[in-house]
């Protein structure tokens, strides 16, 4: 576990535009449960890569609140069926090194996801690019091999520098982005020193893995800044404690149950139906959220471009989950055994006791097995479950559906780690992506989604809150509904005295 450890901070080196570094006592400290595995955004998978990521570099195109695509690095024009135009803006042109981003920057970072043997999990969002080019410094065209509406969309990607990818520059721990922020230092294995190149303030992100020692060194003063991880009672906690400052924002993030549809338990929709109607979904949110959160019915939130606000839920029946149950063939002298996976975290294994507790009601018997987070995962992928817990982290495309429920979507090739197949949910995806405009997708997105709430292909649970706890002397800071950093572009530290309007 590391702890808030004083940081060598040396003289800032003028790169890129950035200003000169802030004092060693002017330093915010950023108190993370999880540190940063791979800042090489081509390559990163874990949420806390992604999101100091996004602080390091620009993309091409960024999303809105309802996840529509709006310009970042370019805007675009559709030339045609199959073709589209990109041209760059004057922001976010000069990479961390001094050299100058171009559109032949943007062709290089494209090509190196598209190419064969690429390990990039943004390779298959790019299959359907056919050719691309860079016309000048500035302007860069994309011909498809099929008309593709929603490209844009799958264009929220960071740009490199063509020259270091050229060289096989070591992107994953020496970062060259055009970010608001670049790397400084790696202060030890977990923690890394940020500088913000519009004023040289210096933010360290520190890595504390126990989420009550994380608030401690909230409380003393080590950190001065947090989000998300925490269990509510400790939010609960901060919320009381003077010179602290909590706030919340709705969530993104989907907590769900997942189910092997290749066992012959699980596979059973009665059975499905059962457990959906067991689990009090209210109560749990009351109780062990603290209020924290909302129903979910979808994958995607109801506010996103293509999402649903009318699913009717599941209500909690347990009556009627024992009728399921019987006619599925378990009942007293035959009860229903299941097995539910999940992480070792303190929050979700009690979380897990209280479904435990709520599915016995109904006459389901469910053990629980706690793993460390690498074996948990690994299982989860490699479909050794017969329930599992989880929450899907910063979904902001539709895509996901193809991801994560096409039925050519099985691992290692895909997330459709429960093992669903339904021919209809994959014509509608596959017409949603023929679509000639985002507005002509939803229909069949919205379909979709009522198929798999009816079949119950997982059970959605609700978007967690995201929580921040910051000291007096922080201000500007404000949590994103997706648990991204954004706000660490414009946070600042200010007197004791000052006050906030």
């Amino acid at each position: 576990m590391s702890g808030a450890r004083p940081l060598a901070l040396g003289a800032a080196a003028v790169l890129g535009g950035c200003a000169q570094g802030a004092r060693e006592d002017a330093v915010i400290r950023f108190a993370v449960a999880r540190p940063p595995r791979n800042l090489d955004p081509r390559l990163a998978t874990d949420a806390t890569s992604e999101r100091v990521n996004r602080l390091l570099y620009r993309t091409l195109v960024r999303l809105d609140a309802a996840a529509r695509p709006v310009p970042g690095l370019a805007r675009w024009e559709r030339l045609g069926a199959t073709r589209y135009r990109f041209r760059l803006g004057e922001q976010g042109r000069l990479f961390s090194d001094g050299s100058r981003l171009t559109a032949h920057d943007v062709v290089a970072t494209l090509e190196s996801i598209r190419a064969p043997g690429s390990r990039s999990p943004h390779r298959a969002a790019l299959a359907g690019i056919a050719a691309l080019r860079a016309r000048d410094d500035d302007t860069l065209e994309l011909v498809l091999h099929a008309p593709d509406a929603a490209l844009p969309s799958r264009l929220v990607l960071a740009v490199l520098p063509a020259a270091a990818i050229a060289r096989d520059h070591p992107f994953v721990t020496a970062p060259i982005g055009s970010g608001p922020l670049r790397l400084v230092e790696r202060s030890g294995p977990d923690d890394l020193l940020l500088e913000r190149c519009a004023d040289g303030q210096r933010i360290a992100l520190v890595t504390v893995r126990d989420p009550s020692v994380r608030v401690m060194k909230l409380l003393r003063g080590e950190v001065d800044l947090l989000q998300g991880d925490l269990p509510p009672e400790l939010v609960d906690h901060l919320a009381r404690a003077p010179g602290i400052a909590v706030r919340a924002v709705p969530g993104a993030n989907l907590s769900y149950l997942g189910f092997n549809l290749e066992d012959p338990r699980t596979g059973s929709l009665a059975v499905r139906r059962a457990i959906a109607q067991a689990i009090d979904r209210p109560l749990l949110i009351r109780t062990l959220l603290g209020g924290r959160a909302r129903l979910a019915e979808s994958t995607l939130p109801p506010e996103h471009w293509a999402g649903r606000d009318d699913l009717m839920p599941w209500p909690h029946d347990p009556e009627r989950a024992q009728a399921l149950l019987a006619g599925a063939g378990f009942g007293p002298g035959n009860p229903l055994h299941l097995t539910l996976k999940t992480s070792s975290d303190p929050f979700r294994l009690r979380l897990a006791g209280a479904l435990q507790a709520q599915l016995a009601a109904a006459g389901i018997a469910l053990a629980v097995q706690g793993h460390d987070w690498g074996t948990f995962f690994g299982d989860v992928k490699a479909g050794r479950f017969t329930l599992y817990a989880l929450t899907w982290v910063g979904v902001r495309s539709p895509d996901i559906f193809r991801y994560a429920l096409h039925s050519e979507s099985l691992p290692p090739g895909g997330a459709n780690r429960g093992r669903y197949r339904n021919a209809s949910v994959d014509r509608l995806i596959a017409t949603a992506a023929r679509a000639p405009s985002l507005a002509a997708a939803r229909a069949p997105y919205a379909a979709l989604q009522a198929i798999v709430h009816a079949e119950l292909a997982l059970v959605p649970l609700w978007y967690e809150d995201q929580v921040a706890a910051q000291r007096a002397t922080i201000r500007g800071y404000r949590p994103a509904g997706d648990g991204n950093y954004d706000g660490l572009a414009q946070v600042v530290r200010v007197p004791v005295a000052a006050k906030e309007e």
